[in-house]
């Protein structure tokens, strides 16, 4: 299968997803709309989330899938099953802990994520973010397997199971909040339910497909032989500097979401709906890039072939400045009508509406940031240099915070969304040159032609996006919110077609980014 092929069926499975969980905020939104239970909520939420990525998705994959892959190449299918066992048997076990300590100390994980939930009038929301934190911390166990199961269903190239599962968390909670919401008070404790339901239900799913694959592990009691293993070994060393690479993003969300409870309530609702939005390029494109790019990258560094390595990463950064300029664009642009026509129901004002509004054109600053990172750190990863990534993301860090105190006290909430933009900036920035520096990316011919491309298209786009902000009113069409939304729909159809019509026009062919030089091997 090739990589454009394999990347369309993770971002199509990706983008049904991501209209599973717009409906779900849709829900919630017109439910509770930004209040400090709501607040309460999210913050709940990503405790488990920040955990999850930092055990599982995050340092785990980045460790786990570049040596099984190369496990694989060496000793076959068979040969790689202890590893797999050992490998599970000690994930489990260190995450089981994890997640009782966590419920334990819920009071304090909250404090150090929220302090703001305890001051002035948030102070009820503490409570309800501490009882929604223990409800959910065994989602962190759920999911950390999930990502095992993933890094072997990706490594042998069945990348339709991992991306579809997460449609079975926004399932449950749109299930929790319609159906069992009513009969638990308060009602919005059923979300922390559902989501508890959709970790369990994603662990199934990826499991079963292990078992069809024949490659589910077999649980033993013998921690110390798993322990010993030297190409466990091997993979824990590796995690230790992606654990400090993901904890540095990890540390400034946890800062950033501390700060948004000190500003103004609904303040992290507004970042959370805002990022929502965000998800739909940086998820369809960057992550489902970044997926079956890891498995096809390592296997190039383990023939050491550079000029399909740089090919690879030539390929991915051309996908993600044609589909990731025009998201930004269309951030910028149209972000009141996205908000509006999304959220703008029941609860949620039209003073929700202009401050998501805000905050999701500061975070489409970023996009390309964002974009990029997800396909440049895997070029690092595959190398299995996992310190690099590491030390740049301190200076990400650093210079975030930086910018916090500069944005936040003129632009709220909308200089955090604004510093992270920036901060995604300089991140691919670096990890770019870096790379270049050392050779590993040698970008193919034609790159100036192909900005020069993009460059009518995107003017044209935005023509068609400022000229239909200029003559709709989306708030006042509340009342009408199917003429909304169908208004919405035309404006979102016209400007694409806009944009494809004119790429067409200067040259750009889909033929463009299918390759042989990027078909896997």
């Amino acid at each position: 299968m090739s990589l454009l092929r394999s990347a369309s069926t993770v971002s199509s499975f990706t983008l049904l997803s991501r209209v599973a969980g717009l409906v779900r905020d849709i829900l919630v939104a017109r439910a509770f709309g930004a209040a400090p239970l709501t607040d309460a909520f999210w913050v709940a939420f990503r405790i488990p989330n920040l955990l999850r990525r930092l055990f599982a998705e995050g340092a785990f994959a980045q460790a786990f899938v570049p040596i099984l892959g190369a496990a694989r190449a060496k000793h076959g299918d068979d040969g790689v099953r202890p590893l797999l066992d050992k490998v599970a048997l000690l994930l489990t076990v260190v995450l089981m802990v994890v997640t009782v300590i966590g419920m334990v100390a819920a009071p304090w994980v909250v404090m150090a994520m929220a302090s703001g939930l305890r001051s002035g009038a948030d102070a009820a929301g503490f409570d309800g973010a501490v009882w929604m934190t223990r409800v959910m911390f065994p989602y962190i166990l759920c999911m950390s397997l999930v990502a095992f199961a993933s890094g072997v269903l990706n490594t042998w190239r069945h990348f339709a199971v991992p991306a579809f599962t997460p449609v079975l968390l926004n399932v449950a909670m749109i299930a929790a909040c319609i159906w069992l919401a009513p009969h638990i008070n308060p009602p919005i404790y059923a979300l922390a339910i559902g989501v508890l339901v959709g970790g369990v239900l994603q662990l199934a799913i990826q499991w079963a497909a292990l078992l069809r694959l024949g490659m589910a592990p077999r649980f033993s009691l013998r921690m110390g032989e798993a322990w010993a293993d030297p190409t466990v070994q091997r993979i824990l060393k590796q995690m230790l500097p992606a654990t400090l690479g993901v904890s540095v993003a990890q540390i400034s969300l946890l800062i950033n979401t501390n700060i948004a409870t000190w500003l103004p309530a609904g303040s992290v609702t507004w970042l959370s709906y805002a990022d929502r939005l965000m998800e739909f390029p940086t998820a369809m494109l960057g992550v489902a890039l970044g997926t079956v790019l890891l498995p096809s990258l390592s296997a190039a560094n383990a023939r050491a072939d550079k000029q399909a390595y740089s090919t690879l990463l030539d390929w991915g950064l051309r996908l993600t400045l044609l589909v990731g300029l025009p998201g930004s664009v269309g951030l910028a642009l149209l972000s009141d009508g996205l908000v509006a026509t999304l959220f703008h129901y029941g609860a949620f004002s039209a003073h929700d509406v202009a401050q998501t509004r805000i905050a999701v054109m500061a975070y489409g600053v970023g996009l390309i940031g964002l974009l990029s990172v997800k396909i440049l750190a895997p070029g690092f990863y595959a190398r299995q240099d996992i310190r690099t990534p590491v030390k740049i993301a301190v200076v990400v860090l650093v210079l975030t915070q930086c910018l916090n105190l500069v944005l936040v006290p003129r632009l709220a909430h909308a200089g955090l969304a604004l510093a992270i933009g920036l901060g995604a900036c300089l991140n691919a920035l670096l990890l770019l040159v870096i790379l270049l520096r050392r050779g590993v990316y040698r970008p193919g011919p034609g790159w100036g032609a192909f900005v020069l491309r993009l460059l009518p298209a995107l003017l044209a786009m935005a023509a068609v996006l400022v000229y239909a902000d200029r003559h709709l009113n989306w708030i006042a069409l509340q009342a009408h919110s199917g003429e909304r939304a169908l208004w919405l729909a035309v404006v979102l159809a016209g400007s694409a077609a806009t944009y494809g019509a004119v790429l067409l026009l200067c040259g750009v062919r889909p033929r463009d980014f299918k390759r042989r030089g990027i078909e896997s091997h």
